[in-house]
């Protein structure tokens, strides 16, 4: 049986049943929001942050990442930017290191499906 789109989305981390019931079931909408993902820099701007050890502009960008990410429903991107955040928030910036690793997999896999959605 053939993948339906939610389910090829849901493969990137990315719960489309969800951003359809946020946006009002507007699939145009939902697209060209979710494709301008493409061009955010928050993810880029907490890397470079966070390499620099200024942890108050990582915050900064962690909060914003997990705002956009949980608006689009790119889930697991979510996640990992929420506990990242978290762990800024309260001054443990170990922690947050730890969890970049998992936060560029989420990222990687994001871009992977918008490129794949975008082309197809």
């Amino acid at each position: 049986m053939a993948e339906t789109f939610p389910e090829k989305l849901a493969a990137y981390g990315i719960d489309y049943t969800d951003a359809m019931t946020r946006m009002d079931d507007d699939e145009d909408l939902y697209k060209r929001l979710a494709l301008k993902y493409l061009d955010n820099k928050n993810y880029t701007d907490l890397v470079a942050a966070m390499e620099a050890k200024d942890y108050d502009s990582a915050y900064a960008a962690a909060h914003t990442l997990k705002g956009v990410s949980g608006n689009l429903s790119f889930d697991q991107l979510y996640k990992v930017s929420s506990a990242l955040c978290e762990a800024l928030k309260q001054g443990e910036p170990q922690a947050a290191e730890g969890m970049m690793a998992d936060l560029k997999a989420a990222q990687d896999k994001i871009l992977t499906g918008l490129v794949a959605w975008q082309e197809a």
